[in-house]
């Protein structure tokens, strides 16, 4: 992992958190920002790369699918806080499938958190995380989690949900983001809910950054 490089800490130490739809990523995350402290970490989530989808119709659009990612820009952002480097990461907008035009500031760091279902499928994305951790959780409990999520958060109908559901999140789960768990370094099950797990990855980023 460069040992040496990332006590130095010349160099920012970069994790990745993956995991399908409703696994408990995003709980995970806040977790370690929450242990290791907001202020020593750059944190970018993948959700705010999507393509600018404003005049298309929503069900012609597979947001499951890497192509519906900007995965290039994401990678620059990282590069960039690599470097010491801020970031205008942009806001997007689900409930018009769009971006603001509006950007948020992502200062660097001392870890750069990257989380979102996709980020380990992409090759040239996968290789810059020094430590790569994939949530999995059983497949009844991430569709109630992503149903519940879309119909508070995000204004959509439990028809639309179980279409999208059926057509494109599972099957893009089991094409995509399934086979990416193999390059994880850690696998969590049951994401936010693992003390045992969430103690053992807190100690060793906390190591590391000493």
């Amino acid at each position: 992992m460069g040992y040496n490089r990332i006590m130095t800490q010349s160099i920012p130490l970069v994790i990745g958190i993956a995991g399908g739809s409703g696994s408990g990523k995003t709980t995970v995350a806040q977790e370690i920002l929450n242990r290791v402290g907001p202020d020593r970490i750059a944190y970018l989530q993948q959700d705010s790369y999507y393509r600018d989808l404003a005049g298309l119709q929503h069900q012609d659009v597979n947001f499951d699918h890497p192509n519906a990612l900007e995965t290039e820009l994401m990678i620059q952002h990282i590069a960039s806080l690599r470097n010491r480097l801020p970031v205008e990461v942009p806001i997007y907008d689900f409930s018009t499938d769009s971006r603001t035009g509006e950007t948020f500031t992502v200062s660097p760091r001392g870890v750069i958190l990257v989380e979102g279902i996709l980020i380990f499928v992409d090759p040239e994305l996968r290789k810059i995380f020094d430590v790569k951790i994939f949530v999995d959780t059983d497949s009844d409990l991430r569709f109630i989690r992503r149903l519940h999520r879309d119909i508070t958060e995000r204004g959509r109908s439990t028809e639309s949900v179980i279409q999208q559901y059926q057509t494109t999140v599972r099957p893009m789960h089991l094409e995509f983001v399934e086979p990416s768990k193999r390059y994880a370094d850690v696998i969590i099950p049951e994401g936010g809910y693992n003390r045992a797990a969430l103690d053992m990855v807190v100690a060793r980023i906390e190591s590391l950054l000493k």
